[in-house]
Formats: structure tokens, C-alpha cells, sequence
């Protein structure tokens, strides 16, 4: 790229970190320092505000970038993961948001714990959610490198790793200084720039084709090389049983995976009530699904103006597909107008990372806060000690995501994030349902269920094509690929919900009647809830 697109675009990203950090410093000097303030932000926000935050959780790397570059390369197959993402919000809407907002006060274990033994069920629930945040992490990162490596015209390998680097080190800052209030408002900002952009590129490529659709696709499946079968199932997940199976369970973990997700249970508990928790999944349903249509016609958009050979040329994943096709639609790589559209696209882009790493951050170190070490402490901490770890907490999963961040920076950042909604749906969860739904749930149940699900989704993952065995692995030069699958959640998942159920049934523990009964009437009323 040429330097007006990199100073323009770093001038653009540089404004929206100052701004994100003039919200942290100034939420900072307001701070209390009470857990409530850091973990839920003091429950003050409205369901629209929530709303727009939720979606700007969700709304990540994987979906901006990673998504419309696989629409861009495979077609109908990319779409799976609009489709997966935007349909996993009617399990959140019926299932969890308002159980989990009446049950629990900061994390996931929280709603498990209030009727098992503590301390067991909140090791294996923080180790889980630990897990996911970090998984979830890596994918962010990635997108972070690749579009340092597009505005930098993909020769410096050291500006990658610095601006991973660089990632990591203001989503610590975020999180340690301002907590949820200021992670709550930096996602509120990057939320409505994101959604403006997507807006702005989706009307100029249906400008481009006099707003006709089907020219775009027939467009687009004529430069792709593959024909009409570019705008039919099979391209990517259709050539052999192992890629079949490979679909289905990509779809089950993207269905099932969000209702497991750390960072976004946390959200339902920065809201007063249920009820605020309810209308915030319906805000955010609305935003989301509108986001998602739009990905389609930027990833089908990219493969008929940019084309996907050029595509794979910039990045083998996709991830710079619209980076690229906002060049392209500005007026070409030396116009003024490629040159700003590209920069905005950009901005937006790390915008959307920084953002959505700090949420992930804060929900992490909660889980090392709240459950890892009040629980190896047994209970004997007070809360501004709990909160101090957690900041401690925040630089070394910061520390963690940036290693393995810069070891996957070739793999598509939605593929990364199909891994951690696998490991959600496993480990997370089997055991929420049956805590909130299962009358004879134990103790034992609950530490079976989460391990059951997180060691095996963790053992394929490790075991699979995506770590070794093939030229697109972590390790192309090793072999010890024994799992065919590339997401694990076909087998991982039904295994968490196996091993809860035989833990449960094997366990000499009698279920506390009284305790389910408080649990289930504060769950469907509220009564009691904090």
C-alpha cells in the first residue's frame, strides 16, 4: 500500500485510541474500586446501551473481516458463519440471558455455584472460561497482524509482530484502568462506527450493480473460477464425507457456542434487571442480524469487484478481503477516494479489535478474580483484593493471547473463532443448562461436565488438521494429525453433555432440593437476585 493509505489510516486509528483512552482515564478517576464497579459496571446501564455493547462484543475480527473474506474465497460455504452466528442469539434470547442475569453476579460460575460445592465447580468453570477468552483472543489478534501486514504491503513480519504487541498491551490498559464502565463505552463507540461502515461499503457495492443482486452473485461466481458452484453448498465443506462432517459440526458449535461464550454472560450483568437483560438481547439481535446480511454482500461484493484470486494473494485466509474491496469501490489504489475509504475500513477494523479484546480481557481476568483465586483462597479475600488480582490478571492473558496470536497469524480469523465457540459449546454450556434446568444436578456433574467437554474439544483441536498434518497448519512440517475434523465440536460437545449426566448419576451426592427450588424460583422471577 502506499503511504498516504498508512499514514491516513494510522491517523484515523490513532484518533480512535485516544478517544477510547480519554473514556478509560476519565471512568478511572470515577471509579469506587468496589467489585461491582469493575466487574458489572455498578449494573447502570440501559437495555439500548447494553444493547449496542452486546453487539459490539460480538461483532469482532472474525465477523467483519474473517467472514466476508470466506464468502469471498468459497461462496455459499462461507455463509455458515453468518448464518451459525446470528441464529446462536435465539439460544441466548430463550435459553440464558435472563436465567443467567437473576442467578449469577459476575461470571458463568457464579449461576453453577449457587447450588453445588463451591470451590470444585468454580475451578472448573473459571479454568473453561480462561480457555475460551483466550482462544477468542488469538483470533483477534490475528486479524490485527493481517491488516498491518496489508497497510504495510506485507513485507515487515517485525510491524506484525509489534502491532500484535501493541494489541495486546492497550487492551491491559483498558481493562486494568477502566473496567467494565470503560470497555462498555469503547464497545458503544465501536459499535456504531462499525455498523456506519458496513452500511457505507454494503450501499456502494449495490451501487456498483445498479442495486441488483443477482448480477452481483452471477458476477461473482463468474470471476471466482469455480461457476455456479461458488453459489451452492460444497465448495468448501462438500468434497467428502470428512468435510460433511466437518460442517455439521462447525454449525453445532456456532449455534451453541455463544450461549457459552464468557464475555458475553458477562454482559447480562451491567443491566438493573431481567427484563433489561431480555431487551437487551432483543437490541442486540436487531443490530447483529442486520450486521450479518450486510457480510454477505461484502464477501460476495469482494469476490466480484477485488476478485478472490487477489484475495488469496493479499492473505491465503481472506482476512483483507474488505479492506481490499473498500480500496477498489474509494476509485483504485492511487485514487484519493480508495486512499480514504481504505484508511476508514482500516480504522474501523482495529477499532473493532481493540474493542472487542478489552471485553474479552475483562471477562478473563474476572474468571481468574472471582472464581481461580477466591477459590484457592476459600473465600478469605475482600473485594479490592479481588480486583487487584484481576487487573494482575488482565497482563498475563494479555501476555498469553499476544504469544499465540503471533504463532497462528496465517489461519482465518473466523475459522480461530469457530475453535473457541467449540470449546464454548463443550465445556460451557452442558453445564449451564443442566444447573439451571436438572432438578438432580451434583456437584460432581458440574466438574465432570465442564473438563468432559474442555479436554477433549482441547485434545482434537490438538490432534486435528488445524495444528499439524497439512500445508494450512500451525505446524506444516509435523504429522500427528489422528482427529480428521477441523472443529471438534461434533464429538466434544455431545461428550460434555455425556459426562455431566454420567457424573451426576454415578455421584454418592443427593441433589439439595431446597437449593434447586430457590434457584429455579430466582431464575424465572428474580426474586433474590442481586
Amino acid at each position: 500500500m502506499t503511504g498516504n493509505h498508512q499514514t491516513l489510516a494510522l491517523l484515523l486509528f490513532s484518533g480512535f485510541v485516544a478517544v477510547t483512552l480519554g473514556i478509560t482515564t476519565w471512568v478511572s478517576r470515577h471509579r469506587h474500586g468496589s467489585a461491582e464497579e469493575f466487574y458489572a459496571g455498578g449494573r447502570l446501564f440501559s437495555p439500548m446501551e447494553n444493547g449496542f455493547a452486546i453487539a459490539g462484543d460480538y461483532m469482532s475480527a472474525a465477523s467483519f473481516l474473517g467472514i466476508s473474506g470466506l464468502i469471498a474465497l468459497f461462496g455459499y460455504d462461507g455463509m455458515l458463519y453468518s448464518v451459525g452466528f446470528l441464529v446462536a442469539w435465539l439460544v441466548v434470547l430463550f435459553l440464558v440471558a435472563e436465567l443467567v442475569r437473576n442467578c449469577g453476579r459476575f461470571t458463568l460460575a457464579d449461576v453453577v455455584a449457587a447450588r453445588m460445592s463451591e470451590r470444585p465447580v468454580r475451578i472448573a468453570a473459571g479454568t473453561s472460561s480462561v480457555t475460551v477468552s483466550v482462544l477468542y483472543l488469538v483470533a483477534q489478534m490475528v486479524g490485527a497482524g493481517s491488516l498491518v501486514a496489508l497497510l504495510l504491503g506485507g513485507t515487515s513480519e517485525a510491524a506484525q509482530s509489534w502491532t500484535v504487541i501493541g494489541v495486546g498491551a492497550l487492551m491491559v490498559i483498558y481493562v486494568s484502568l477502566g473496567g467494565m464502565r470503560a470497555t462498555t463505552w469503547i464497545q458503544i463507540v465501536k459499535a456504531v462506527l462499525l455498523l456506519a461502515g458496513t452500511v457505507a461499503l454494503t450501499v456502494l457495492v449495490l451501487v456498483r450493480f445498479h442495486g441488483d443482486f443477482d448480477q452481483l452473485l452471477l458476477t461473482a461466481a463468474e470471476r471466482s473460477g469455480h461457476g455456479r458452484s461458488f453459489l451452492a453448498p460444497g465448495l468448501k465443506y462438500g468434497g467428502d464425507w470428512t468435510a460433511r462432517f466437518d460442517f455439521i459440526s462447525l454449525g453445532l458449535a456456532l449455534v451453541l457456542g455463544t450461549a457459552g461464550l464468557p464475555h458475553i454472560l458477562s454482559r447480562f450483568y451491567t443491566v438493573p434487571t431481567a427484563r433489561a437483560a431480555r431487551r437487551s438481547v432483543v437490541w442486540s439481535i436487531g443490530l447483529i442480524g442486520g450486521f450479518y446480511l450486510m457480510t454477505i454482500v461484502l464477501g460476495f461484493g469482494a469476490a466480484a469487484i477485488v476478485g478472490p484470486a487477489a484475495v488469496r494473494a493479499s492473505n491465503a485466509a481472506g482476512n483483507t478481503a474488505v479492506p481490499l474491496l473498500a480500496l477498489d469501490l474509494g476509485g483504485g489504489a492511487d485514487s484519493t477516494g480508495g486512499t480514504v475509504l481504505f484508511a476508514i475500513v482500516a480504522a474501523v477494523a482495529f477499532a473493532t479489535i481493540l474493542a472487542v479484546v478489552a471485553g474479552i480481557t475483562l471477562a478473563s481476568s474476572a474468571s481468574v478474580a472471582h472464581d481461580l483465586y477466591a477459590s484457592l483462597r476459600r473465600g478469605r479475600t475482600k473485594p479490592r483484593s479481588e480486583v487487584a488480582v484481576a487487573r494482575t490478571a488482565a497482563v498475563g492473558i494479555g501476555v498469553v493471547a499476544i504469544a499465540l496470536g503471533l504463532l497462528a497469524r496465517d489461519l482465518n480469523v473466523a475459522f480461530l473463532v469457530g475453535l473457541a465457540f467449540a470449546v464454548a459449546a463443550s465445556a460451557n454450556l452442558p453445564v449451564l443448562l443442566y444447573s439451571l434446568f436438572w432438578r438432580g444436578f451434583t456437584t460432581r456433574g458440574a466438574v465432570w461436565s465442564v473438563y468432559g467437554g474442555l479436554i477433549p474439544a482441547l485434545t482434537l483441536v490438538m490432534l486435528s488438521p488445524v495444528v499439524s498434518g497439512s500445508p494450512e497448519s500451525l505446524f506444516p512440517g509435523l504429522d500427528f494429525q489422528y482427529f480428521p475434523l477441523q472443529n471438534p465440536g461434533l464429538v466434544s460437545i455431545p461428550l460434555g453433555f455425556v459426562a455431566g449426566w454420567l457424573g451426576t448419576i454415578t455421584s454418592a451426592e443427593v441433589a439439595d432440593e431446597a437449593k434447586h427450588a430457590e434457584t429455579e424460583v430466582r431464575s424465572l422471577t428474580g426474586a433474590g437476585a442481586v
